[in-house]
């Protein structure tokens, strides 16, 4: 899904050319059928199954994009020379990323491009939202959120991330804190990489993010299109990547590539 940062956020459901509004959609009974299709969001080769939400297997294995260092950007081996695309990485790993604290389903630190701010706060479905360094990769990001781990999440429970907008935290002072208990190690990050190289960022402005729910659920069952292909029910709510329905939640990230149907009941 597409989104845009209003309030609440503005959601559009990506169906092949079509972006369908879906905030006007509240309230409404639907229904979603997966029409048997997985096309590939790379190459568009048709494949029987989906790797990484939504590459076929060969662009899977030969992608920079779906390399394991993806989702754990400490392990990054650009500097190695062993790139699977070394183009790719100079144009989205050898730049600018903000590593973050967020409010989920609790606090949670992460990683992401600088271009990707605040888009990737809405798709993790995060109330609250504040830069804490600039780095000047994502190798480096990854150093710097893999010291905040042993203080900190850094994962969502999607479950309890849909059960509600959570209380609210000071991100400012939960920053001051774990930058504090951090400061050895990012002073050796620094020294390692360059003061300029990471940055710490001081007071950045929080966002806030509301999101279009009617109900939250109070049990979270969610759907799996692979052995429920058609889904219905009145939707009730959209938070991150997920649209809640009064009868379950689904995850649309997962499904990138299967060619689907929405319908009005």
């Amino acid at each position: 899904m597409k989104t845009a940062l209003e309030s609440p956020v503005q959601y559009q459901m990506v169906l092949g050319d079509h972006l369908e509004p879906l905030n006007n959609l509240l309230g409404q009974a639907l229904r979603l059928d997966y029409q048997g299709q997985i096309n590939c969001i790379h190459c568009d080769r048709k494949t029987s199954k989906s790797f990484s939400q939504g590459y076929c297997y060969p662009c899977f294995k030969r992608l920079a994009q779906c390399d394991s260092c993806i989702v754990s950007p400490e392990k990054c081996h650009y500097h190695l020379g062993t790139c699977r695309e070394p183009e790719w990485g100079e144009q989205h790993c050898m730049i600018d990323h903000i590593v973050y604290l967020a409010n989920t389903s609790g606090l949670k630190v992460g990683i992401t491009r600088h271009s990707q701010v605040p888009t990737r706060w809405m798709d993790q479905g995060a109330s609250q939202a504040q830069p804490i360094f600039r780095v000047s990769s994502r190798f480096q990001s990854g150093l710097v959120e893999t010291l905040f781990k042993n203080h900190v999440a850094d994962k969502t429970s999607w479950q309890t991330m849909l059960k509600g907008p959570g209380q609210p935290v000071d991100l400012e002072a939960r920053r001051a804190e774990l930058v504090a208990e951090c400061a050895g190690d990012i002073a050796r990050l620094q020294d390692e990489h360059g003061l300029q190289a990471i940055t710490v960022l001081e007071g950045e402005a929080e966002t806030v993010i509301d999101y279009p729910v009617l109900e939250y659920p109070v049990k979270v069952k969610s759907f799996n299109l692979d052995k429920t292909p058609s889904i219905e029910g009145t939707l009730t709510g959209i938070k991150g990547q997920y649209l809640i329905f009064d009868t379950g939640v689904i995850n649309l990230r997962k499904y990138g590539g299967y060619q689907v149907a929405l319908s009005r009941l």
